[in-house]
């Protein structure tokens, strides 16, 4: 069985994380320092001390997220000799994660990452203005029954899918208004849970148009290499490592949907038995158990996960 690195989205960021990896480990401090000066912002600051309101702020959150994962990685090669991208088959990412999944195997630099993600982050907060947007999380429904409600109460308004992340765990996307009445139609229809996320914007719906418009051009002038493992995309749900195709796939992912738990699938459809979860929390881990039982979920967050994790990461 072989084994695929999965990196976070946006929520999983926390306030202090990353500190005592830098505090221990060169390898972090440089990574935490690369992102500062390609941002010219200190964002570590923000990282470690707050607030908390200024850290979850898109433009904020997403570098945050890339800056975590990738001093994770940095960690694990230059401290404990272990090239994970090296020993994987695969490489995917929630969302913003898509960014540093393609960091980890050399499509994008460290520097043009974190800038392309700061970019990101503003034109998604700016695209729709405060409070005309919303997302909400619909718990035990299954995918069809959600879009069957999607359909029934957009009433001419923006409301779509926005993730399938799980059996039971969807996430729509849109105009206000369409969120609020398909969360009413869902509590309706038997979800177990539907509420609104604290979200500062509707992401991944068609509403987003003008921040996939923007980030087309940044990739377009953006210097991009063959990833050495294949990124399996949240819209394909499949591999992807031609560099036109995956540009193409990244601005399609501002506005559609993430098919994770398709992509989850997939991956074990081809013979991967172990995903390592690598940056902010365990909400990735949590998801893959609810998708399979049957696959071994690792979430490396921190120093003591790093370490305990090594002695089993040289094995596989």
């Amino acid at each position: 069985m072989s084994t695929a690195l999965i990196f976070p989205g946006q929520g999983s960021q926390t306030v202090g994380m990353g500190k005592n990896l830098v505090d221990s480990f060169p390898a972090a401090k440089y990574v935490f320092e690369e992102i500062n000066d390609a941002l010219e912002q200190n964002l570590s600051e923000i990282i470690f001390e707050g607030p908390e309101k200024e850290l979850r702020l898109t433009e904020n959150a997403q570098p945050a997220l890339l800056c975590m994962s990738m001093a994770i990685l940095a960690v694990l090669k230059s401290n404990f000799d272990i090239d994970l991208p090296r020993k994987s088959t695969f490489v995917a990412g929630h969302s913003l994660g898509e960014y540093s999944a393609l960091a980890a195997v050399g499509t994008f630099s460290l520097f043009n990452a974190a800038r392309l993600l700061k970019k990101r982050g503003l034109a998604m907060q700016k695209a729709v203005p405060v409070g005309d947007g919303a997302m909400a999380a619909i718990l035990g429904l299954e995918l069809a029954d959600v879009e069957v409600i999607v359909s029934e109460f957009a009433q001419n308004e923006t409301l779509t899918v926005a993730n399938d992340n799980a059996p039971g765990q969807v996430v729509i996307s849109g105009a206000k208004n369409a969120v609020e009445r398909a969360i009413g139609g869902a509590k309706a229809k038997g979800a177990k849970r539907a509420l609104l996320l604290s979200v500062s914007a509707p992401f991944h719906c068609p509403l987003m148009e003008p921040a996939a418009k923007i980030m087309s051009d940044a990739l377009d002038k953006t210097e991009m290499f063959e990833p050495s493992v294949p990124l399996v995309s949240n819209i394909a749900a499949m591999p992807v490592k031609n560099l036109v195709e995956i540009r193409e796939l990244l601005v399609q992912q501002v506005i559609g949907r993430v098919r994770w738990r398709e992509s989850v699938q997939y991956m074990k459809s081809q013979g991967v038995g172990t995903l390592i979860e690598l940056g902010a929390g365990k909400v990735l881990s949590g998801i893959t158990k609810r998708i399979d039982r049957n696959l071994d979920s690792y979430s490396v967050d921190s120093l003591s996960a790093i370490e305990k994790l090594a002695g089993k990461l040289k094995n596989i």
